[in-house]
């Protein structure tokens, strides 16, 4: 089981026994970026440095995403994660790039805690029992990648480059009931305009869950966090509000903690 990870169930579906603060580290070619809607990527600094600030901030856990290992048909950044869970010790999530079992079980060995997947699953759905069944739903991340288009919630893969016709509602319970552990829910509209949280996608993806959702894209302020909480988010991730050093993890905590929520 990950470091720090505590599963609990609440009214029949499963909850965090309190909200987590996850800054999203996207990396590309070994380096952090970060753009608006996934495009126009800039460098935003060394992926191990700025996880160690942000574990010293008080971050609950740390997300990689290798942004381009799809696209560009390669493995993950295994010596990233290595050098990271060196440093930080709670738990770390790597995406991006996986496609088997063995992928996972190597992650694993250089210190990642939990893997995301995505295009992967998407293109063979089996690869998310395979994952479950050997390592557990613990550490399995369902990584979705949602636009809307016609008034409905789609699927994109390859770092949102690529669009489906996948509705991504489907997909969720689908995923879910081939054991993926949490669900990690981008808005690539909303994706680094710091408008705030897509909360009718995160209060959609809540009513049919039974799995953590963590909610992500378009953090923008302080004030955007506690209400993804109240749309149903059991965590919250962030990225350019970080980076660009406008926020602190602990001011989130701070402001999570007036609102009422119950933080780590």
């Amino acid at each position: 089981m990950p470091r720090g990870y505590e599963p609990a169930t609440r009214g029949g579906r499963a909850m965090s026994l309190a909200i987590r603060v996850i800054p999203c580290l996207d990396v590309a070619a070994g380096r952090v970026v970060k753009g608006v809607n996934f495009l126009n990527l800039r460098d935003a600094g060394d992926p191990v440095e700025l996880a160690r600030k942000y574990y010293e901030q008080g971050a609950d856990e740390i997300t990689f995403l290798d942004v381009t290992a799809t696209v560009d048909g390669r493995d993950t950044m295994y010596d990233v994660v290595r050098a990271t869970a060196e440093q930080v010790f709670i738990p770390l999530t790597v995406g991006g790039g996986v496609r088997s079992a063995d992928d996972v079980a190597k992650l694993q060995a250089h210190g990642a805690d939990k893997v995301g997947v995505n295009s992967a699953a998407i293109a063979r759905p089996a690869l998310l029992g395979e994952i479950a069944d050997r390592f557990g739903a613990q550490a399995l991340v369902l990584s979705l990648d949602v636009k809307r288009r016609d008034g409905r919630y789609m699927m994109t893969t390859h770092g949102g480059r690529t669009e489906t016709d996948l509705d991504a509602l489907a997909w969720a319970r689908e995923a879910i009931e081939r054991g993926v552990g949490e669900l990690l829910v981008n808005s690539i509209d909303a994706d680094g305009t710091k408008q705030g949280f897509d909360l009718e996608l995160i209060a959609a993806m809540r009513e049919l869950s039974s799995v953590p959702v963590i909610a992500s894209g378009g953090a923008g302020r302080v004030g955007d966090f506690a209400p993804a909480v109240a749309a149903g988010a059991d965590a919250l991730l962030a990225a350019s509000v970080f980076h660009n050093g406008e926020l602190t993890v602990g001011d989130v905590k701070r402001a999570l903690d007036e609102a009422g929520v119950v933080i780590r």
